[in-house]
């Protein structure tokens, strides 16, 4: 599909585009070091080599068919309903539902257990009540997304910025003490399995 108009590149997608790579970035902190530790770096080079251009194309995909609306502004139901009518707008956002719930539960899980790990091993405190420590971290997640696109962005960008600059500092720092035998362990091909 190709478009014909161009917008140019501005500000608010630059701020867009750095949320989106923290994004990505705070999902690798949390899950990746574990995943690489488990199965090593030639699987885990080999799902990325798979999963990018699947997650490259799917999601370019999905923007051209959002932005196919004749309707500036329109969200993924309003476009399914102007292609293919109410019903199947419906069942798109029923779709939808079930395919980011279970993504909204995985990081609701891993962020409770990293602010949990981080109060009791940092700073020392008892362990705290962990339902009342999920409701709180997920109604704090919930209450930035309430406020309009520009605020949610600046909060955002508060906590990316920041982010990118320590992992890009500490990567420079760690340089000296990489071990690169991982590089050279070839694993099995049940190690891939």
């Amino acid at each position: 599909m190709h478009h014909s108009y161009r917008a140019r590149w501005n500000k608010f997608d630059f701020a867009w585009v750095i949320n989106l790579f923290g994004t990505a970035v705070g999902a690798g902190i949390l899950f990746l070091p574990i995943t690489a530790g488990m199965g090593g770096f030639w699987p885990l080079v080999f799902m990325a080599v798979i999963v990018g251009p699947m997650t490259y194309f799917a999601h370019r995909a999905l923007a051209y068919f959002v932005l196919s609306s004749k309707k500036p502004g329109s969200d993924i139901t309003e476009v399914v309903e102007e292609h293919f009518g109410k019903t199947a707008g419906k069942l798109i956002t029923l779709l939808y539902f079930f395919a980011i719930f279970p993504i909204l539960l995985i990081y609701g899980n891993g962020i409770t257990n990293t602010v949990n790990s981080f109060i009791v091993n940092q700073l020392h405190f008892a362990e705290p009540n962990r339902a009342v420590l999920s409701l709180v971290l997920i109604a704090a997640l919930i209450s930035v997304m309430l406020f309009n696109e520009r605020v949610m962005l600046k909060i955002t960008e508060w906590l990316v910025y920041p982010l990118v600059l320590i992992l890009l500092g500490l990567s420079i720092y760690l340089i000296p003490n990489w071990n690169l035998a991982i590089v050279q362990e070839l694993p099995t091909v049940q190690g891939f399995l």
